[in-house]
């Protein structure tokens, strides 16, 4: 039997100021931004789909003062709802993209890779996009470590990865993560052909591009692309995150073709025409494994 799989919590988890270093525009759809100083020094990174809460200062840096130390549990999430509003800061799950660590010049950094939707300059981007767009060096942010989900039997080298754009940067520090020797099969769905950000990844791992139709839902393209392969021969570890039906709808489908439920770790990162500032699965998953 597989050993359960279930969050991977980080040895410490509190709150960590750090401060933007530089901001890129990736493609149409991302914009990369480069967090360091502060408290960085005192992130433990664990590779893999590593997640954090970011706490972005749209109100200012007064929000960002007077965040609880224990915003990601439920109390403290409570207290953070009291902060006014116009002074809150809004909180968002992002994946580390990548971890750099620091150096005789340069303290550690990690990049941070946001998908836009909509546009500052228009009004139509969200807060989170709005400020990923729009950020200057020097701005300040916090961070809560939320550890892993990734997390396959001891041994595991062939993987299934199946995800919409806001999995992308998971799915990439995934790859870079499991042994070169690893093989087996990546599904990622795009909104646009630029959108298709090459990484590195173990050379028996296909990484196939699916770009998202205009008139199509998101996830439904990665589930049917999905639906139609060969799966990996057993044992494989399967991973599945973005809009909420893919996840759902994928782990359906593998577990009616026999795949252990405890070799598929999966993630509602989002869901069509709502907008939280915390993903109910990922509070949900908090919550049970605090």
């Amino acid at each position: 039997m597989a050993q359960s799989s279930r969050l991977v919590k980080p040895a410490v988890q509190e709150l960590l100021h750090a401060t933007v270093v530089r901001a890129e525009r990736l493609s149409p759809h991302w914009m990369r931004v480069t967090l360091g100083g502060g408290e960085l020094d005192r992130f433990r990174p664990m590779g893999y789909d590593q997640w954090f809460r970011l706490f972005l200062p749209l109100g200012g840096d007064e929000g960002l003062d007077r965040l609880p130390a224990k915003a990601n549990k439920l109390f403290g999430y409570l207290k953070y709802l009291r902060i006014p509003d116009g002074v809150r800061p809004v909180m968002r799950n992002y994946s580390v993209r990548k971890y750099r660590a620091a150096t005789a010049d340069a303290g550690p950094e990690i990049d941070v890779d946001f998908v836009l939707h909509g546009s500052a300059a228009d009004g139509t981007a969200g807060p989170a996009s709005r400020w990923a767009e729009t950020c200057a060096a020097g701005e300040s942010v916090v961070i809560i470590d939320e550890g892993l989900s990734f997390n396959p039997e001891r041994g595991t080298e062939r993987v299934l990865l199946v995800t919409d754009e806001t999995g992308l940067p998971a799915v990439a520090s995934i790859c870079a993560s499991i042994p070169d020797t690893a093989t087996g099969l990546a599904i990622i769905e795009i909104p646009d052909a630029a959108d298709a950000l090459e990484f590195p990844h173990p050379t028996g791992v296909d990484v196939r591009w699916i770009v998202r139709d205009h008139a199509e839902k998101p996830g439904e393209p990665a589930l049917a692309a999905l639906e139609a392969v060969d799966l990996p021969a057993a044992p494989f570890h399967a991973y599945i995150a973005g809009e909420q039906a893919l996840p759902t709808g994928a782990r359906r489908h593998l577990i009616e073709r026999g795949v252990e439920r405890d070799r598929i770790s999966f993630c509602g990162y989002w869901r069509v025409g709502a907008a939280s500032p915390t993903p109910k699965s990922r509070v949900a998953a908090t919550e049970a494994h605090s």
